[in-house]
């Protein structure tokens, strides 16, 4: 993937694409799969980096949704535990197996989710992760031994997956490649093409080379997820609003504040959410808020309000009370909810998807979560295949192995996140002058890593590499920012940069990365 190569190709063979999506999260790239898989001619186009927004800044759950079940949706419950399932089978170096504690403290808590995890068991099928159980509380606290143990009754033990999201990301755009398609990241469509009224394809920027391009389609799809409504009005101004976007925020502590493999899953905080504290990347994720928002943002920075609602509740529950000194990274995201005319509340609003097809021709899909991104892109590819005028091809990817599938990982392999690929890796790091030290003591990065992204997984900046191509500015925003000019080293010497992009690049990405650490 040579991204200088793909502007090339765009450059010379001015051809018309099946599809074009626009948008690089979990939504556009699981779409422009679907229909590279089915043999269309599939462009997929991103203003920014690939999962750069909403999409690498989830909880890094693959679930059902437990409190959807309680809320009485089961239809939604019934789709995103199948999907967690297949996933489960087609990315199963990156998804895994979490069991998850609910613990109880009031009587009533116990029996509830006693039942009402059977019947997610239940439904889950033939494809679910286990079975779930009532435990004692000598029996939580020996999973959980940092709960808080006054007034605990006991626990209910159930199992969700748990993944890397902007690592699945890009096996995704791996997997767009595998089949013929392209993605191009820093290439933002700045206009929408029409012949006779109709979307005839768009207008494109490239942000590196300035280079502008007028691209053809049969059909073009929005898959912008918070930046949806901004596509929409591209095609008609007086388009209504269809997103009421919500930030959730995490913060991330060391793994010593809950020990074990287990997660904890609060059904009910103060403002009626789930509270979840997860095992990741041997740090602990605890989140999330749900705020509403004015507008949607590339970088949105956690409020100071939401940053002590999670430190209040993780306390409350945990009995090594964080403090803010003990967050290693905070960050934010934005949920890309379809509005609700009858409800004011973020957290009501359902997190299923909506397609609309506009009468220009333009496809939106809007909503849902990552955990369905594959059903939401095959019914997005069956709409748009008759607004493109193709023939009806039937979806493979419910039994399609992604890039990097590999069934027996090692956990104990540094690389194990990269699959298939991780033999690349290991020869990369043979090759390595120094061995393969980690690039700092407090994270588990080498530099062969940073190599890979450059050469292979087309990281462009510094940015790219330890936020999403690594996870370095979620585990220890500070730690990030140390190795940031070594990683820059390491970029310009596979892309032909010079040292003031070396220069350039460490101020930009520190500065980034102060935001996701709290001041003292």
């Amino acid at each position: 993937m040579d991204r200088d190569e793909l502007i090339t190709q765009l450059q010379d063979d001015p051809v018309i694409w099946d599809f074009i999506i626009i948008g690089g999260g979990a939504t556009g790239l699981g779409t422009a799969v679907e229909a590279a898989s089915r043999g269309y001619r599939t462009l997929l186009l991103e203003q920014h980096d690939f999962a750069k927004g909403t999409s690498s800044r989830s909880t890094k759950l693959v679930h059902g949704g437990v409190r959807y079940l309680r809320q009485g949706n089961v239809s939604l419950v019934l789709e995103a535990l199948r999907e967690r399932g297949l996933l489960r089978q087609n990315a199963p170096h990156l998804v895994k197996n979490q069991s998850f504690i609910v613990p109880n403290y009031d009587w009533w808590e116990g029996p509830f989710y006693g039942i009402g995890l059977k019947i997610y068991d239940k439904l889950a099928g033939d494809l679910g992760l286990g079975p779930s159980e009532n435990l004692s509380k000598e029996e939580t606290l020996a999973k959980i031994p940092t709960l808080e143990p006054d007034d605990l009754n006991g626990g209910v033990i159930y199992h969700d997956a748990q993944f890397d999201d902007s690592r699945l990301a890009i096996n995704l755009l791996q997997t767009l490649f595998d089949h013929d398609g392209i993605g191009i990241n820093y290439m933002e469509v700045t206009d929408l093409l029409k012949a006779n009224g109709l979307i005839s394809g768009v207008k494109a920027e490239d942000r590196e080379g300035n280079h502008t391009f007028e691209l053809q389609a049969r059909a073009v799809i929005n898959a912008t997820g918070i930046f949806t409504d901004s596509i929409r009005k591209m095609d008609d101004p007086d388009n209504r609003e269809l997103i009421r976007p919500s930030q959730g925020v995490h913060i991330v502590l060391d793994e010593s504040f809950q020990p074990g493999e287990s997660a904890i899953m609060v059904p009910k905080t103060d403002d009626g959410r789930v509270l979840f504290a997860v095992p990741w990347h041997d740090r602990i994720i605890v989140g999330t808020t749900d705020t509403p928002i004015e507008a949607p943002s590339l970088e949105p920075r956690a409020k100071e309000e939401e940053v002590e609602f999670l430190l209040t509740h993780a306390a409350r529950y945990l009995t090594k009370d964080p403090e803010p000194e003990d967050v290693l990274s905070v960050f934010a995201g934005i949920r890309p909810l379809v509005a609700n005319k009858n409800s004011k509340d973020t957290s009501s609003i359902s997190r299923d998807h909506s397609l609309i097809i506009d009468p220009s021709g333009l496809v939106t899909i809007a909503g849902g979560k990552w955990t369905t991104y594959r059903k939401m892109a095959e019914d997005t590819i069956d709409e748009a295949t008759m607004v493109a005028g193709l023939d009806e091809r039937e979806s493979i990817t419910d039994n399609l192995r992604l890039h990097g599938w590999l069934k027996n990982s090692d956990a104990a392999d540094p690389f194990e996140l990269y699959g298939s690929d991780a033999l690349a890796l290991k020869k990369i790091a043979s090759e390595q002058a120094d061995g393969n030290p980690q690039l700092h003591p407090n994270l588990p990065y080498t530099p062969a890593e940073v190599i890979w992204a450059a050469r292979s997984e087309m990281a462009r900046t510094v940015e790219d590499v330890l936020a999403r191509r690594t996870r370095a500015l979620l585990l220890d925003a500070r730690a990030s920012i140390e190795i940031a000019e070594p990683v820059a080293k390491l970029m310009a010497r596979e892309l032909n940069y010079d040292h003031q992009w070396v220069t350039n690049q460490v101020e930009t990405y520190t500065e980034l990365a102060k935001g996701y650490f709290l001041s003292p």
